[in-house]
């Protein structure tokens, strides 16, 4: 894409973020879409070789001939487009899509040793067929390829600062409020421990596709060759394209003209929970950098803001959140919208699909930009600790659990009396502390508590 039309997008995914959201254009571009339905044409035409019908055995370097075609040239591209839209040489335009690729494969094959087995093209295949299966590729790469290793870049990003910061003492806050303190690595890995599992789920997940005809019960297969076994043939065709695959197709042989696209919405259901898992991290962000916990390094050349020079602003983090709404919003239409069709078939959910891509894009957009932000962060040791020592109040939890633990009367009421509302000095905890009627043993233990070592078991959690 040249520089000008970039600047005329009306998409900031092909504009502005056209960089930041390229690895996915070989999956989700009109190009990519093109590719898939091409593999998956020819693939089938390849399976249905090997079946008894008048359809010849193909040669290795027939087959080969048919796969070289994959790999889709621009001006192939071109061509496939031209077909459906004007027209191409003596093929009238499709106005199909689906039916364009078609003409291009038997345009391409009818100057070979092919030239008598072009009307195999698509046998007996609704576009659904085509359709279905190359979007299921189109997941399946785009996910194994591009986002969840990019999903799992930010995992190790967040567990390289767990196990930096696993022993530096923050406060935490709860409604807002001081609370029980905590440390800035458990924090992160409470962000990493929660995208594992979102991740895991996701690479778990198996796309369905169906192969079954126009009202999904084999009718034109059946009526040409009767005693071929359909339902084993269509199982066996969707699984072939499991091979060298970690995201794997799912035969789905009871639909009616549509799959049903339920395995679309685990996808983006849980796709969206990891960006909401991502939102929630980049707010968290934003308020230790607002809060100076966390600084910002300068970047030589760079502006924060367009009238005060001395901001840093953390437009990275920020980014990222919009970014990732975007894409949630996206999902959640995905979700409510591809399981439902009237009766057999509409075509609503075609131009839906068409917009995949963007969801996606969206999304590692706000990984990219999120990763960006962490490589330009550090943690304000001295801050942290400066803001811990100032509220020794939270450490009236550990005092009166262990005047608990002594069967010391009300302990909860009296360190309410202390504390709430009111601002306490370590010495003020020593004198009330003096002042109770138990053993100079749990005295002392007591008086050993402070705002940074009040931190539970939180450097082992961040450790592990």
């Amino acid at each position: 894409m040249s520089s000008n039309s970039s600047l005329n997008s009306i998409s900031p995914i092909d504009g502005r973020y056209e960089k930041s959201a390229f690895p996915l254009s070989p999956f989700f571009s009109e190009k990519g879409l093109m590719h898939y339905r091409l593999m998956v044409e020819g693939e089938y035409l390849i399976a249905l070789s090997k079946e008894k019908i008048k359809l010849k055995n193909l040669s290795e370097k027939e087959k080969k001939l048919i796969r070289s075609l994959y790999n889709l040239k621009n001006n192939d591209a071109q061509i496939i487009s031209d077909i459906e839209i004007k027209g191409y040489k003596n093929i009238k335009a499709t106005d199909h899509d689906v039916k364009a690729v078609e003409y291009f494969i038997k345009e391409k094959l009818s100057k070979t040793s092919l030239k008598d087995s072009i009307e195999w093209v698509h046998f007996a295949l609704t576009s659904e067929d085509t359709n279905n299966i190359a979007y299921s590729l189109m997941l399946s790469d785009a996910l194994e390829k591009v986002m969840e290793p990019k999903i799992q870049e930010i995992i190790n990003e967040l567990n390289k600062l767990a196990l930096k910061y696993k022993n530096l003492p923050i406060l935490a806050r709860t409604h807002g409020q001081p609370a029980t303190p905590t440390t800035f690595g458990k924090e992160m890995k409470v962000f990493v421990a929660r995208l594992e599992k979102r991740l895991d789920g996701l690479k778990n997940i198996k796309i369905q596709a169906k192969l079954n005809g126009a009202s999904g019960n084999w009718n034109a297969h059946l009526v040409a060759y009767p005693k071929i076994n359909w339902l084993k043939f269509s199982k066996k065709f969707i699984e072939s394209f499991n091979k060298n695959r970690t995201q794997k197709l799912e035969p789905n042989l009871i639909t009616t003209q549509i799959e049903c696209h339920d395995s679309y919405v685990a996808i983006f259901d849980t796709l969206r929970r990891i960006n909401t898992i991502l939102l929630d991290f980049n707010q968290d962000m934003w308020r230790y950098i607002s809060d100076e916990w966390v600084i910002q390094k300068p970047i030589k050349g760079t502006i924060g803001s367009s009238t005060m020079p001395h901001k840093i602003n953390p437009i990275k983090f920020e980014n990222s959140e919009g970014n990732l709404g975007v894409a949630n919003a996206l999902f959640e239409f995905f979700a409510r919208k591809l399981p439902i069709s009237r009766l057999q078939r509409d075509l609503s959910d075609s131009t839906v699909e068409r917009n995949f891509g963007t969801a996606f894009a969206h999304s590692f957009i706000a990984y990219e930009y999120l990763l960006k932000g962490l490589s330009r962060i550090q943690v304000n040791e001295n801050k942290v600790r400066e803001v811990l020592n100032n509220h020794p109040e939270i450490i009236a939890e550990a005092i009166q659990t262990i005047l608990r633990r002594e069967n010391y009367l009300i302990p909860y009421e009296a360190l309410k009396e202390l504390t709430r509302g009111k601002k306490v000095t370590l010495n003020d905890f020593s004198i009330f502390i003096d002042s109770l009627k138990i053993s100079t043993k749990v005295k002392s233990e007591l008086k050993k508590f402070t705002p940074l070592n009040y931190i539970g078991l939180a450097s082992k959690i961040a450790g592990k």
